[in-house]
């Protein structure tokens, strides 16, 4: 009789994910043992030789079939995934193998700002006026017929993008017309048709909703949330698109503001059903009060997680945001588990233009910047970029670490300057 190999993970990710790496990392830290889900070729018998199951994240039943059939094999101790398209799967499959997860319903309606929205208001809660309307529609026609209504701006948007991808602010009907008209090449486009979601056949139109944007991370577990983190916007996010650049922790808002916070976030949870695992909220602050304006059943994207950083009292120092999610997931108690004292943050470096990567110049002057702990540039040569709203990456991440959020800021702001981007123009295709 052969010897019980050591708990499985399955981990659910896309081939391009940024944290892939470091959930393997933290799986094997932890002595367990990890295996991949992800979305690649079904024609050839295991492509990459890593034995991972190969899925479409677009049919989450079929995914969560394949999974549990697998599990019949070789049983899983829990299901961990990675960025928005995961996360249906993820739902089902541990719902059918009685792991820990969110619901199903819950997964799907975070997936869907038109399903989202109307249960958070539905909950009392603030959120911008929202309509969606068929791909197809005529804009010039909506905005005749005052569909939309223009008397102040209107934010356009995908249902299921992420990282303000496809997001246009228009106050007036001709902005209106090129929003939507853009949005909707945007959704056309093969990249996102190849995706095959319901979601990509509507566009949501919203009231824009002005003020200050923090962004939570934060775990619900069996049902309690608890935030790990209230990261400040420090740059406006007024359109008319929403690149997010810098995200600094602690908050800045006093503490009767990031209480509430902390409630808005609670009863949002709360209202779509979130039960266990990571949550990634997004808020506004204006003078009428808090906005409620996303929740994701996931982490914080791209390398983002890099600047975090927990602690456990006494036995080690050195526990990343994967770390604690996998354990999270395993149903182990997380509740020791405490972000460091220093406060932190990280650059998303923007794209400027349009055009192929060569290189960035500067990183070694921007490294000796006090308080930088890290840059790391993911864009690789000759890679074509696509600024926002179109694209869907950034250039790469600049992370800092001090004795207050003014200095983790002014380090982040310094070390940008220092960077330059060589990039060669696309040339129009004639």
């Amino acid at each position: 009789m052969t010897e019980p190999g050591p708990p499985r993970v399955l981990l659910l990710c896309t081939t391009t994910g940024y944290q892939a790496q470091a959930f393997a990392d933290a799986a094997r830290k932890l002595g367990l043992e990890i295996v991949f889900g992800t979305d690649r070729c079904h024609v050839l018998d295991d492509p990459w030789g890593d034995n991972a199951i190969p899925l479409r994240f677009e049919n989450p039943q079929e995914n969560a079939q394949k999974i549990v059939e697998a599990a019949r094999e070789r049983p899983l101790a829990a299901i961990v995934q990675i960025g928005d398209r995961a996360t249906e799967t993820a739902a089902l499959a541990s719902k059918a193998l009685g792991l820990l997860n969110h619901p199903p319903e819950a997964a799907e309606a975070c997936r869907d700002k038109y399903l989202a929205r109307g249960r958070l208001r539905q909950a009392g809660l603030s959120v911008p006026d929202y309509k969606r309307f068929p791909l197809d529609a005529e804009p010039r026609q909506l905005v005749a017929t005052g569909a939309v209504g223009l008397d102040s701006p209107r934010v356009l948007k995908p249902l299921a993008l992420s990282a303000s991808r496809g997001v246009i602010r228009a106050s007036t009907g001709e902005e209106f017309v090129r929003a939507f008209e853009r949005v909707r090449a945007l959704l056309k486009t093969p990249e996102v048709g190849v995706l095959r979601e319901e979601t990509s056949n509507f566009i949501q139109v919203e009231t824009y909703i002005e003020g200050d944007e923090v962004a939570v991370e934060a775990i619900v577990d069996r049902g309690r949330l608890r935030v790990l983190a209230i990261f400040d916007k420090p740059d406006p996010l007024t359109g008319p698109f929403f690149e997010e650049t810098i995200y600094v922790t602690p908050s800045r808002l006093s503490r009767d503001l990031q209480q509430r916070i902390v409630e808005t976030l609670a009863r949002a949870a709360t209202s779509l059903g979130l039960y266990h695992g990571p949550v990634h909220g997004e808020l506004r602050i204006n003078s009428a009060g808090i906005w409620m304006m996303e929740v994701a059943a996931r982490s914080i994207g791209g390398l983002c997680s890099r600047s975090l950083r927990f602690e456990i009292p006494l036995v080690d120092k050195e526990v990343s945001l994967e770390e604690l999610l996998i354990r999270l997931m395993l149903g182990l108690d997380v509740t020791r588990i405490y972000r460091e004292d220093a406060a932190s943050g990280v650059m998303m470096i923007p794209i400027p233009e349009a055009g192929f990567y060569q290189e960035t110049m500067g990183i070694d002057e921007a490294r000796t910047v006090q308080g930088i702990a890290d840059i790391v540039i993911t864009a690789k040569p000759s890679q074509k970029l696509v600024p926002l709203p179109e694209g869907a990456s950034y250039l790469g991440f600049i992370f800092a670490r001090g004795g207050s959020p003014e200095f983790v800021e002014n380090a982040l702001r310094t070390a940008h300057k220092k960077l330059r981007l060589v990039i060669a123009p696309a040339l129009p295709v004639i």
